[in-house]
C-alpha cells in the first residue's frame, strides 16, 4: 500500500475562466481570473520568494524577542507575546499565499500591490520589539493594516474580473476590511485589555475564509500550496541556524569553552536537519484532497511554523545558559528547546501523519518521542539528548516511508 502521488483533483470547483496566457489587450494589466487548479508544474514565482524573504525579518524579530524574554526569566510572558505576534505574521502570509495560488497574474499592477504588502511586513517586523518590551501593538497593527489593505485591493480586482468567484472575492474583501477596522479600533483600548480584543478578532479572522469559500471555492493549486508551505518551513528552520551560529561565535569569544557549549555546537545542526527531514517525509500536496482537509492542514501549520522558530530561540537560550548569561535554571533552559521541539513533533503527527494514514508504529513513535523530548532536561545534557531522539525518529520514519512507497 503506497501513497497516492498523482496530481490533485480540486474538489468540485465552480465553472471558471482558467487563464494560462495573457489575453488582455493591455499587456501591463491582465484580467485577474481564476487560474487552472490542475496546472502542472506550478512553481513559486520570484515575487513569492521575495515576499517570503521579507517575512524572514519579522520571524527573526519574534524569535529574537522570545529568546531574550526566556533568558531574562520571563518565559511565560515571552511565549504569550510570541504567540500573538507570530499569529499576525503567519496569518498575513497565509492570506497572500492562498490568494496568489488562485489568482496570480504577475503583471505590474499585481506586483505593485504585493509591494504594498511587503512594506507592511517590514513595518510589522519593526514593531515586534515594542510589543514585547511594553505591550505596544500600535506599529504591528499599522503594519498589519498596510498588508491587509494590499490584499483587499487584490480581492477587489479579482471580484471585478472573475464572474465565477465574484461573490467569494467580495466576501473576502468586505470581511478583511471590517476586521481591520476592528484591529485599528483596538488601539484605543488600554494595553492591559488588548488581549481580550485579540481573543475576539483572531477567531473571526480564522472564520472568514470558511464563510467566504461557502459562496464558491477559489481555485488554489495543491502542488503550489504545498511548495509554498514547504519553502516557509525551510525559512523558519533556517532562522534557527542563527542560534547555532551564535553558539559557535560564543565559543570563539571564550578562552575556555564549557563542555555544555561544545554539546550545543555539535547537536544543534543535527536537531535542525532532523526537523527538516521529518517535515518533508510526506508529500504535502497528497494531503490537500478536500476543502475541509485544506483548512485543517493550512491552519495546523501555525504550530509547525511557530514551534520551528521557537526551537531556534531555545537553542539561543541554552547558549546563554552555557555562557552564564541566562537568569533561569538548567531545567528551564532545557525546556526552552524541549517544549517547541515536542510541539513541532505533535503538530507533524496531527497535520501530516494522521492524514497520510501512517502505520501505528510510526504514529506511536512520534507521540512517544514528543514525550521523551520533554524529559531531556532531566538528563543534564538536553541538546544532545534531543538530537539523539530526533535521529532515531528520523531513521524510523525514513525506513517506514521507503517501505510504503
Amino acid at each position: 500500500m503506497g501513497y497516492d502521488l498523482s496530481p490533485f483533483t480540486h474538489p468540485s470547483p465552480p465553472a471558471v475562466e482558467a487563464v494560462t496566457s495573457d489575453t488582455s489587450p493591455n499587456p501591463l494589466v491582465r484580467r485577474m481570473v481564476s487560474r487552472d487548479p490542475e496546472e502542472f508544474p506550478r512553481a513559486a514565482t520570484p515575487l513569492e520568494l521575495l515576499y517570503d524573504l521579507c517575512f524572514v525579518v519579522a520571524i527573526a524579530q519574534a524569535a529574537f524577542s522570545l529568546h531574550h524574554s526566556i533568558s531574562e526569566g520571563h518565559g511565560a510572558e515571552g511565549a504569550i507575546g510570541f504567540g500573538l505576534v507570530f499569529f499576525a505574521v503567519w496569518w498575513a502570509w497565509m492570506g497572500f499565499a492562498w490568494f496568489a495560488s488562485a489568482f496570480d497574474t504577475d503583471d505590474p499592477l499585481y506586483r505593485l500591490k504585493v509591494f504594498v504588502q511587503i512594506v507592511g511586513v517590514l513595518m510589522l517586523a519593526a514593531g515586534v520589539p515594542r510589543a514585547f518590551e511594553g505591550q505596544d501593538y500600535s506599529l504591528i497593527t499599522l503594519g498589519y493594516t498596510v498588508m491587509r489593505v494590499g490584499l483587499i485591493a487584490q480581492w477587489l480586482r479579482a471580484a471585478r474580473a472573475d464572474r465565477a468567484t465574484r461573490k467569494t472575492a467580495l466576501r473576502y474583501a468586505v470581511g478583511i476590511a471590517c476586521l481591520q477596522i476592528g484591529w485599528l479600533a483596538l488601539l484605543s483600548v488600554p494595553s492591559s485589555q488588548w488581549i481580550y480584543g485579540w481573543m475576539v478578532l483572531a477567531p473571526l479572522e480564522l472564520a472568514l475564509p470558511w464563510w467566504a469559500e461557502k459562496a464558491g471555492q477559489t481555485n488554489w493549486n495543491s502542488h503550489h500550496i504545498a511548495e509554498r508551505y514547504g519553502l516557509l518551513t525551510i525559512i523558519v528552520i533556517g532562522e534557527s541556524v542563527l542560534a547555532a551560529t551564535l553558539a559557535i561565535q560564543s565559543a570563539i569569544d571564550l578562552e575556555t569553552i564549557p563542555g555544555e557549549l561544545v554539546a550545543i555546537i555539535a547537536s544543534a545542526p543535527i536537531i535542525l536537519f532532523a526537523m527538516w527531514w521529518l517535515y518533508f517525509s510526506r508529500p504535502g500536496h497528497a494531503m490537500l484532497t478536500s476543502m475541509r482537509g485544506a483548512f485543517l492542514w493550512g491552519y495546523g501549520h501555525y504550530f509547525i511554523f511557530a514551534a520551528a522558530a521557537a526551537a531556534g530561540a531555545g537553542i539561543a537560550v541554552l547558549v546563554d545558559h552555557a555562557t552564564e548569561h541566562a537568569h533561569l535554571s538548567a531545567f528551564w533552559a532545557g525546556q526552552a528547546l524541549a517544549i517547541p521541539v515536542s510541539v513541532y513533533l505533535l503538530s507533524i503527527w496531527a497535520v501530516h501523519l494522521r492524514r497520510c494514514a501512517a502505520g501505528k508504529l510510526e504514529m506511536n513513535a512520534y507521540l512517544l518521542t514528543s514525550i521523551l523530548v520533554l524529559l531531556t532536561p532531566l538528563t543534564g545534557a538536553p541538546t544532545p539528548a534531543v538530537a539523539i531522539l530526533l535521529v532515531m525518529l528520523t531513521a524510523l520514519t525514513t525506513k517506514t516511508s521507503a517501505r510504503l512507497s
